[in-house]
């Protein structure tokens, strides 16, 4: 009998184990992340732990900002053997993520003075934030 890492897994039960719906395994199939295993004549596909490790490894990446695209890449580089390479793409997520939190303070910041326009009472004719977003002044 087969120990639990080594039994086959149905789609339902892969996807159960890795957390996603048997709809992102599907699309992850399109896209090309995941292989789709052989279907045998009157059976049904066969998954293993390794493909369990290839979603959760999938999940971890989008989790930190990564695209399917560059997904597709760290898994193209998934070997161990490419660190430099790796690295450069974390480097280049890192920037983006630092530029996207600076938008954002910005963002933060314009709301916060709209905001509080808006509920001052004193200085209202027409709402600021309207008025502000008419403008293209936000």
């Amino acid at each position: 009998m087969p120990t639990e890492a080594k039994k086959p897994l149905s789609i339902g039960a892969l996807a159960r184990k890795a957390g996603v719906s048997v709809e992102t395994i599907r699309y992850y199939q399109r896209q090309g992340l995941m292989r789709a295993p052989e279907k045998p004549h009157g059976q049904i596909r066969h998954y293993d732990q390794q493909d369990v490790n290839r979603i959760r490894f999938i999940k971890s990446a989008q989790g930190l900002g990564f695209s399917l695209k560059e997904v597709s890449e760290l898994l193209r580089l998934a070997d161990g053997t490419h660190c430099a390479e790796a690295s450069q793409m974390a480097e280049h997520k890192l920037q983006d993520v630092r530029q996207k939190l600076e938008d954002l303070t910005h963002m933060e910041a314009a709301l916060d003075h709209l905001v509080s326009a808006c509920r001052d009472p004193d200085k209202r004719v027409a709402c600021p934030l309207i008025v502000a977003l008419e403008s293209g002044g936000a």
